[in-house]
């Protein structure tokens, strides 16, 4: 029982960093540049698969019941419904691609592998469904939603990733004394 209570209290945590992460946004365009994925590559690399997919549910879900805890520090299900929508489900396949690979190996690059796969992923379906919603060409989408943000997402993995390693020693440090 205490461990499936440290279980829930980890999830809730982790989808409390990214609920204050997500909103802090510089509008560079269509698409925000925001914290958000920042606090999606920790998320992934400190939870085991289910626990990882659940943070990142309990956050959808705070913003679609209206908290303010996307991009923009909006809410509700138009948001979801909207242009960014697939980008935020996008986050679910960074979650899962990230944390299989943390539990699988402790090797840095296999992570950060994982973590451009499921960049790709989001990528790709965030792209996909603002080009659905705002009836732009598929290139135009990429121009607009994916290009700009490569740089700048591939650096918050990689210091989301080398954070993680750094707290996760230090945690287990702690347990062996």
């Amino acid at each position: 029982m205490r461990k499936n209570a440290q279980k829930m209290v980890m999830i809730a945590l982790m989808a409390g960093i990214l609920a204050i992460l997500s909103p802090i946004t510089l509008p560079l365009g269509p698409i925000p540049f925001t914290l958000g994925l920042l606090g999606v590559f920790f998320i992934s690399a400190m939870q085991p698969p289910a626990a990882a997919m659940a943070s990142i549910g309990v956050y959808i879900l705070l913003g679609v019941i209206g908290l303010p805890v996307f991009s923009g520090f909006r809410g509700g299900p138009q948001v979801l419904a909207g242009p960014t929508g697939g980008y935020l489900l996008g986050y679910f396949l960074i979650a899962l691609a990230i944390s299989l690979a943390t539990k699988y190996s402790r090797r840095i690059w296999v992570q950060i592998l994982a973590g451009l796969a499921g960049l790709a992923l989001c990528y790709g379906l965030g792209t996909v469904w603002f080009v659905l919603v705002s009836g732009t060409d598929f290139l135009s989408g990429l121009m607009l939603c994916v290009v700009p943000f490569i740089a700048p997402d591939v650096i918050k993995m990689a210091a989301a990733l080398l954070l993680a390693r750094l707290l996760a020693r230090r945690l287990n440090r702690g347990r062996s004394t």
